[in-house]
């Protein structure tokens, strides 16, 4: 029963991936790349200068991924809230800033990835702290913050299960 309950689960994430825009799904699997060190992502994901730019500054920012992981503050005290939202919503903010992330929903599936189950009850205020940000444009900030649903906004708790499904780029030339 666990088995199957696991694979159902699975399964849910790839359809929720695959749901996603085209550019979010790239933009998911590079950052996934970078965040989790898997290969090198200059020679997989650079394609143009700009494309360098942007994953040098995921590079930056993700270094603190770890210490992130390390800090996710109890949800029933405050100890600790302030250098864990103020770092997360500073690199929430430089993703976002990219403009290839549309919404929460597509945020959260990375994020969850990024930190682990924990940090989910954090990401809805990350992410609405990063996108109401002067540093994204207006009309930008509209989408982003319309996207969190009511549910998402006020949910009274959130699943402990760690992701199961982590998406990657597949090479053309291994296939």
């Amino acid at each position: 029963m666990t088995a199957a309950k696991t694979a159902s689960m699975t399964i849910a994430e790839m359809r929720e991936f695959a749901s996603f825009a085209n550019h979010e799904r790239a933009f998911i699997e590079r950052a996934l790349d970078i965040g989790m060190g898997r290969g090198d992502a200059f020679k997989v994901w650079s394609r143009a200068e700009a494309d360098q730019r942007a994953i040098r500054g995921q590079y930056l920012a993700y270094r603190e991924l770890r210490q992130l992981r390390a800090m996710v503050p109890d949800e029933s005290g405050f100890d600790g809230i302030g250098g864990f939202m103020g770092s997360l919503i500073r690199i929430a903010a430089q993703d976002l800033a990219q403009e290839q992330l549309d919404g929460f929903s597509a945020f959260r599936f990375l994020y969850e990835r990024l930190l682990g189950p924990d940090a989910r009850p954090f990401l809805p205020a990350a992410f609405c702290g990063a996108a109401a940000l002067p540093q994204i444009a207006p009309e930008r900030r509209k989408l982003l913050l319309q996207s969190l649903s009511e549910a998402a906004a006020t949910a009274p708790a959130w699943s402990p299960r760690a992701p199961g499904f982590y998406p990657e780029k597949v090479s053309s030339e291994a296939a």
